[in-house]
């Protein structure tokens, strides 16, 4: 078994940070502060502020109160609804496969580390698994990215959304700014795409390399049968080798 632990404490460090990244766009798929409106008129908007999410649409109002909630009127925004603008049915759809695939990551990652910190099985292609990780990682960063930036392209542009009537929302804001569901999606990509390239930089020693083949050349040896062939003189001789004799009459002495 050839020692590798001292070579992957980058990594280990790679899978913390994926594992962070992770769970903070987990919890930006879930905020409904990605675009933040300011309305002028409070009449039903009580507090002047309306809060844009992926999945809901939300505000304070002293006169509508949506069941479960104290002071607060929500609407679902559906993913199949003419009115959805296709950023935010970009974020529904990227956003949970980049979940998905970080997932897989997550366990490529404790796969690889494991060949490592508690022996590599034989053959285990220990290269192939952190670069699978890493590719897992950056591909889930650049799904979470693509929905983060088009949102945030909108809010900068100030494009509005036509909601239904029921919502009860304004037909365009006074003005509106990113809300802090963006900004903790973009610091979780960004611990994604780190651990991402952290994971594709990994190598094995040269002197580690050399050892794994050594090794594996010893079992393949070890495991091929003893063979014999007659000579010329219908004695039998084996195929692994001669013996020395000088070493054996070394030894008689």
């Amino acid at each position: 078994m050839t020692y590798l632990a001292h070579t992957a404490h980058a990594q280990l460090a790679a899978l913390w940070l994926g594992c962070v990244g992770w769970t903070l766009n987990a919890v930006a798929l879930g905020l409904i502060q990605w675009r933040v409106w300011q309305v002028s008129d409070r009449e039903v908007i009580s507090s002047g502020v309306a809060w844009v999410g992926v999945w809901r649409a939300c505000f304070n109002s002293h006169n509508l109160v949506t069941p479960g909630f104290r002071v607060m009127h929500c609407k679902s925004i559906s993913l199949t609804e003419a009115f959805t603008p296709p950023e935010i049915v970009a974020g529904q759809v990227l956003m949970l496969l980049s979940l998905l695939v970080g997932l897989c990551g997550n366990a490529g990652g404790v796969y690889a580390l494991r060949n490592v910190y508690f022996g590599m099985e034989r053959n285990s292609p220990i290269r192939l698994a952190f670069f699978a990780t890493g590719a897992l990682w950056l591909l889930a960063a650049m799904m979470s990215l693509i929905p983060l930036l088009w949102n945030l392209s909108s809010v900068v542009t100030n494009q509005t959304i036509k909601f239904p009537p029921e919502f009860k929302m304004p037909p365009a804001p006074d003005s509106q700014h990113v809300g802090g569901g963006i900004g903790v999606g973009m610091v979780g990509t960004v611990l994604m795409v780190v651990s991402g390239i952290l994971f594709c930089m990994y190598r094995l020693p040269v002197t580690s390399q050399s050892r794994i083949h050594l090794s594996l050349r010893k079992e393949v040896h070890l495991d091929l049968p003893v063979q014999s062939v007659t000579d010329s003189r219908g004695a039998l001789t084996s195929l692994r080798g001669k013996d020395n004799p000088a070493f054996e009459s070394h030894e008689h002495l």
